[in-house]
């Protein structure tokens, strides 16, 4: 496998990407990723501060201090970028300087910090639809996004949906009708890695003249960026990779869109006012320093743990895009410049069994939630999307014994070790079971 680098970013395969065309992004880029992941919204002088910063300091402040009364200014001419803040809600120095961050790194002209990702991910939605409208979206969807487009925007908003295997791009195409508004992806999807192809799909939503989504929470920039493939609007739950140390809830959206992005603005500040308090910025916006060698990490441990459970005859299935097994392999390769931490896998047996694997492990904690430096399993069937109707989580491949592992950056031999002592523990439970017969 070669690998490339373009802007400080692994590329597996140029796939659908020419060598011309990766020097001329090189050429137009002057910083690379890691570049922009620790210095971007930063200003030792600026930042609200005069006292010369090295790290953006934490602004707890809730409002700002005028010089004067200017009659003439209107809230809509504040300037963060000038250094002008009134109000935190509206704006603040820690939260602007990690917007500024989150939307280079994605490729955006604007970025906006939320208090979650599903506060992200509600008012993008919000920015997008009117009663009437269709959204087609994916149907292997984080249970909670799923959620809302039922239970808010169908029930109380009088938006239609429908959910479709957008692994197939035709089945995209096919959903579409007039009143189709938005079309929302996840890529790789949770729980169970799927993908999309994000360009193809693009081109059908803007035949469509629809806004389109992608969450893309699981890949982070780091290993794919949906606004290079067509992607109207990206969004994260920031809590996830771009943290990376499980303390913190925040969210992200960002776009190249100006007519999307004031209406973002809008929605965060005034109409939801849901943004992201200062101390979740400035703790993503640490973690987002460490996000490249984080990410090579968590790649590299998924990979070989993806590889041993491969080769373990108690399991039935694993799904993870790096593996040539899986159905998507080739079009993560182009897309994606790496494949990600996050992993799952079926083992025989009935929940019972997952249940007996799961509590016997030392090293993964049982936990709902990724993208932190520690591994972390749960089952979806019993965890996260437990909310979802059995018929549904058996419609999309969600069994009672298929279980979610966001690897950590430990030593990936402990790891090993330890799915293996929980395959041990099965083991014990059936050979008890036959000898009670």
């Amino acid at each position: 496998m070669i690998n490339y680098y373009i802007n400080g970013r692994r590329s597996l395969d140029m796939g659908k990407h020419e060598e011309a065309d990766a020097a001329d992004e090189a050429a137009e880029t002057a910083r690379g990723f890691d570049t922009l992941a620790v210095s971007e919204g930063e200003d030792p002088f600026g930042n609200g501060s005069e006292a010369g910063d090295v790290v953006s300091p934490i602004h707890l402040s809730s409002t700002f201090a005028l010089p004067g009364l200017d009659t003439e200014m209107s809230l809509e001419d504040v300037d963060p970028d000038a250094g002008e803040f009134v109000y935190s809600r509206l704006s603040n120095p820690t939260r602007h300087g990690l917007e500024k961050r989150l939307a280079a790194l994605e490729g955006g002209g604007h970025g906006m910090a939320f208090a979650s990702g599903t506060a992200a991910i509600f008012t993008t939605l919000l920015a997008s639809l009117e009663p009437g409208d269709h959204v087609i979206a994916f149907e292997d969807l984080y249970a909670g996004t799923r959620r809302m487009l039922d239970r808010v925007f169908s029930e109380r908003l009088g938006v239609d949906v429908s959910y479709v295997d957008a692994t197939e791009t035709a089945n995209v195409a096919d959903a579409v009708r007039e009143e189709t508004a938005v079309i929302w992806m996840e890529s790789p999807t949770n729980p169970r890695l799927s993908l999309c192809d994000v360009a193809a799909i693009a081109a059908v939503a803007d035949d469509a003249g629809a806004t389109f989504g992608v969450d893309n929470t699981f890949a982070s920039p780091y290993f794919q960026r949906p606004l290079d493939l067509g992607a109207d609007v990206v969004v994260h739950s920031t809590t996830k990779y771009l943290n990376g140390h499980s303390d913190a809830i925040a969210g992200a959206a960002v776009t190249d869109d100006d007519a999307l992005a004031e209406e973002l603005r809008f929605l965060q500040q005034v109409g939801v006012g849901a943004a992201s308090p200062p101390f979740d910025s400035y703790l993503v916006g640490r973690g987002i320093k460490t996000l490249g060698p984080r990410m090579e990490r968590h790649e590299a441990n998924a990979t070989a743990i993806a590889e041993h459970l491969e080769d373990r005859p108690e399991v039935t299935a694993v799904y993870y895009p790096g593996l040539e097994s899986h159905p998507d392999h080739e079009l993560a390769r182009e897309q994606m410049s790496g494949f990600g931490g996050v992993l799952s896998f079926e083992i025989g047996g009935e929940m019972a069994d997952a249940k007996r694997f799961l509590e016997a492990l030392e090293e993964f904690t049982l936990a709902v939630s990724l993208g932190g430096v520690e591994s972390l399993i749960e089952l979806p069937a019993g965890m996260t999307h437990e909310p979802v109707p059995r018929e549904e989580r058996e419609a999309i491949g969600i069994t009672d014994t298929l279980m979610r592992v966001s690897v950590g950056i430990e030593d990936v031999e402990d790891l090993i070790a330890d799915l293996d002592r929980g395959f041990e523990a099965v083991a014990r439970e059936s050979a008890s079971a036959v000898g009670d017969d």
